[in-house]
């Protein structure tokens, strides 16, 4: 019987190998600028033609290779980076697989030449399809050049399937950018078909974000800096101005490797859940530092993919991280308080010595004859501004001293002005806008997104600290209800009662309501009822009502709080700039529609083509 299992070819194993490492060119860029930083680079230069089909050559001055090496780096798993198994619960290299050069290589027309500093001469490998053509020495400086031609000329397969050279160039760019991003201390440069599309110098991390993804979006960035436990957090997040249609421009780095983790992604999410939109994604750099042996980058062989050990604590600490800045909306201009004369308080004690004075002239002006009640009290001997009062004239019929002084501490300093009570309230536009006057700025507040921020934070202190408070109703309202409506509250009433209801089966599918969150209780409670249990109709079990409360508790505040034509008091108004200022995440509500909107005195002087 014949034999039907066989080993297959070196030549067919690397082009599978090639499948799963060499997706498209910038699959190939990536792995080779990996590389290029393990070895040390600090200038790095790409260059690609017709999207890095035709030609892709990175040129770095890292510490290269001696002959042997060279060699050996183009067998499939020869790596520098392991050595044990152990290794590989330790990995802090960006490359460890030994798998890029030769499936590379087997794909493409592929030349590599490298020099180590201490070598005269460098060595230069030709190879064609997997196949090594020549060996030779050359003169170059120190460093590795990787040229790459004719990707997927031998298998076209995948060559078809590769988009448009601009859609491949983007990619490419793409790529590039990442790897800068994650490394502020190495110079890049990408040049596509002579074109130069990218260049940036060793520079800080801010500067670098702003070469990458533009100078108005990095400008617009707040420094993250948090820790929990193992978990180090650092980078820079974008505030609800700053936000983007797709995830192009979220960088996330686990001890300096980019990834696209879900977990990653949503506690960023999580921690942006009510600033901003859904289906807007923030621009941001996070680098995530944790003990090596807390990550397994074994998983994939883009290495794009990562296993957590203790998942929960790494989103916990991302979360709590992001949300310690965006809770502060750092992107409002927290300015100082106008300086508006204020009149020196008087001296200690000078209104008691006044007062002393006006009732030691009442008194002298009854004891004395009619002829002599005339004096005006600035005429009484010895009180005058600043002065101790002193005896009366001998021979006068009372003698008046001034009581013991009591304690007065000394006054405190006012507290400085936040943003929102620091404006300078001009009005109130149709009902639903405040509009307030901040230096050369005009600032519009919407007054039910604030009202509705303000109303939410109070909930979620109420609702952990116990229990939201609730206000039994003088009338209990009837609700009649679908039966999966009713379902749902039979389901979730313990849970209902914790955010402030008191539902009460009243026979079928009908229900009492007894008690509704305080805040809301002058509103329509058959409608936040009902639509309470429109949020609940999504939850599987009531195992699932944590992860919800957020939405329901914005639902409440929604509820409570003013909508529409409403005009308010000054007094109100004052009273909801100060609460504003008192409020996390005071830049938008619970829903991440934003408080506030600013325009300036130069965009209104364009307006009106005065500039």
């Amino acid at each position: 019987m014949s034999q039907r299992i066989a080993i297959l070819p070196e030549t067919i194993t690397n082009k599978i190998a090639a499948g799963e490492v060499v997706e498209r060119p910038a699959s190939v860029i990536k792995e080779l600028l990996e590389n290029a930083l393990d070895a040390g680079a600090t200038d790095i230069a790409v260059e690609i033609g017709a999207g890095g089909r035709r030609l892709i050559r990175i040129t770095d001055n890292g510490h290269g290779m001696s002959r042997e090496d060279a060699l050996l780096s183009l067998e499939r798993h020869a790596t520098s980076k392991i050595r044990t198994d152990s290794d590989l619960d330790g990995i802090l290299t960006l490359g460890f697989r030994g798998e890029a050069l030769p499936s590379i290589a087997s794909v493409s027309r592929f030349r590599l030449a490298t020099r180590e500093a201490d070598s005269l001469e460098g060595t230069e490998i030709i190879v064609e399809g997997g196949r090594v053509r020549d060996v030779k020495a050359c003169g170059m400086a120190p460093g590795t050049v990787v040229t790459v031609e004719q990707l997927f000329f031998n298998t076209p397969a995948r060559l078809k399937f590769l988009r448009s050279v601009e859609t491949e160039t983007g990619h490419v760019g793409d790529t590039v950018a990442r790897m800068a991003v994650s490394r502020p201390d190495v110079a890049f440069s990408l040049v596509s078909d002579g074109r130069e599309l990218l260049r940036v110098q060793r520079s800080d991390l801010r500067r670098r974000i702003a070469q990458t993804v533009g100078k108005e979006a990095a400008d617009r960035l707040h420094e993250v800096s948090g820790s929990g436990g193992e978990v180090a957090v650092t980078g820079f997040i974008s505030g609800p101005a700053t936000v983007r249609s797709a995830t192009s421009a979220m960088f996330t780095y686990i001890n300096g490797r980019f990834v696209r983790d879900k977990v990653v992604q949503h506690a960023i999410m999580q921690a942006y859940r009510g600033v901003i939109d859904r289906g807007r994604y923030p621009v941001l750099a996070l680098f995530i530092q944790l003990p090596p042996g807390e990550v397994d980058v074994n998983v994939h062989p883009t290495k794009h993919e990562v296993r957590f050990r203790r998942q929960a604590a790494v989103h916990d600490a991302l979360q709590a991280a992001l949300e310690e800045v965006l809770r502060r909306s750092p992107w409002l201009a927290h300015r100082p308080e106008p300086s508006a004369a204020v009149p020196a308080a008087p001296p200690a004690g000078q209104a008691y010595r006044e007062r002393i004075a006006a009732a030691a002239q009442a008194s002298l002006s009854l004891a004395q004859p009619a002829a002599h009640r005339s004096y005006p009290a600035t005429s009484v001997p010895g009180v005058g501004k600043g002065a101790e009062p002193s005896a009366p004239p001998s021979g006068g019929p009372v003698s008046v001293r001034e009581a013991a002084e009591p304690f007065r501490p000394e006054p405190t300093p006012p507290e400085a002005a936040g943003y929102f009570s620091a404006l300078a309230v001009i009005g109130q536009f149709h009902g639903e806008y405040i509009l307030c006057q901040s230096g050369a700025e005009l600032v519009i507040i919407d007054q039910h997104a604030a009202s509705e921020r303000v109303a939410y934070q109070r909930l979620r202190q109420q609702f952990r600290a116990g229990g939201v408070e609730s206000q039994r109703l003088l009338f209990p309202e009837t609700l009649e209800l679908s039966f999966s409506e009713a379902a749902l509250v039979g389901r979730f009433r313990d849970d209902l009662a914790r955010v402030g209801f008191e539902l009460e089966p009243f026979g079928g599918a009908t229900v009492i309501a007894a008690a509704l969150p305080r805040l809301a209780a002058g509103g329509d409670g058959i409608r936040l009822v009902r639509d309470i249990l429109a949020e609940l109709a999504v939850l599987g079990t009531s195992g699932a009502f944590e992860s919800a409360v957020d939405a329901l508790l914005a639902r409440i505040a929604c509820h409570s709080v003013v909508r529409g034509f409403h005009p308010l008091e000054s007094r109100q108004i004052n009273e909801l700039l100060r609460a504003m200022d008192e409020t996390d995440f005071a830049a938008s509500c619970p829903h991440g529609r934003p408080v506030s909107h600013t325009i300036t005195l130069g965009e209104l002087e364009k307006i009106f083509k005065r500039t």
